[in-house]
């Protein structure tokens, strides 16, 4: 799909995000603000690289706020000043309580939409829209220091928000290496419906991102012949029409993101929501 652009309008996160080119040369948009992304691959691969692409085009949408979890710290703690809400890798509370406030999110704009007799939020409607993004979900679900039951209930809140957040503004993107059922219960991972593969290391973990059978049917992320291990940024993108393809990701240095987070700081100004709406 080719977006239409109109000169000094200001960008919305439903703009088509450009994320690189295909095989024969032509620019590859994503449409983050119709459903939940998943991306994958082994480290190095590229992932992370391709979520700071969708974080990058939030974060210069006058109609989206940033709500960032990074294991790592240094993946998306580049954008931090610009983020309503930041977590990083301390603590698995404040993972939790930011959950719960999103949560809370969902259940205030769902009664507003109730009293409105509307079934999901539009752009039209003058709601904020929030991109929730993980970096490293497995830190969080696996690797920081908490009990088994705070580890269940980050991952069930993160569930809830999968499942129910899109209909009331509140996009998903989660990222991690290999999104296995140890690390991600399945009835999680299958609420996403863009699938993002870059590099992996086995068919398993190809399938574990792209979804079941896909490594069968030739799209497989381990195979070299799809993703040569010294072609960096390229992945395999199953997205609007369900079907794999591969592309070439387009890159973003740590110069631009922190001249693009400067800029997103100085433009963002506090959500504001039609009367009686939660923001």
């Amino acid at each position: 799909m080719t977006p239409t652009t109109t000169p000094h309008r200001r960008r919305s996160i439903w703009d088509p995000v450009h994320i690189g080119i295909d095989e024969t040369g032509a620019p590859v948009y994503l449409n983050v603000g119709e459903r939940n992304v998943l991306i994958g691959g082994e480290s190095g691969g590229g992932k992370s690289v391709g979520l700071q692409l969708l974080v990058a085009h939030a974060a210069m949408a006058h109609d989206c706020s940033l709500v960032l979890f990074d294991g790592k710290l240094v993946e998306l703690g580049l954008w931090r000043e610009c983020a309503e809400r930041f977590v990083a890798h301390r603590s698995i509370d404040d993972a939790i309580e930011v959950n719960r406030w999103l949560q809370n999110m969902v259940n205030d704009r769902a009664e507003w939409l109730l009293d409105r007799k509307r079934r999901k939020i539009t752009p039209d409607m003058g709601l904020q829209f929030y991109l929730s993004a993980i970096d490293e979900y497995a830190y969080f679900s696996t690797v920081i220091k908490g009990t088994k039951a705070q580890r269940t209930d980050f991952e069930d809140t993160c569930r809830d928000i999968a499942a129910r957040g899109r209909f009331v503004g509140i996009i998903p993107i989660l990222a991690t290496q290999r999104p296995s059922h140890q690390v991600i219960d399945p009835s999680l991972r299958d609420l996403f419906g863009y699938r993002w593969a870059f590099r992996c290391s086995t068919s398993a973990s190809s399938d574990c991102i792209l979804g079941q059978g896909w490594a069968t049917a030739g799209w497989d992320a381990s195979d070299e012949a799809l993703i040569n291990p010294l072609a960096r940024g390229v992945s395999l993108l199953r997205a609007e029409d369900g079907k794999p393809r591969r592309i070439k990701t387009a890159y973003l240095s740590d110069d631009q993101i922190v001249t693009l987070a400067a800029q997103a700081a100085r433009i963002r100004t506090p959500a504001r929501a039609p009367e009686g709406a939660a923001v």
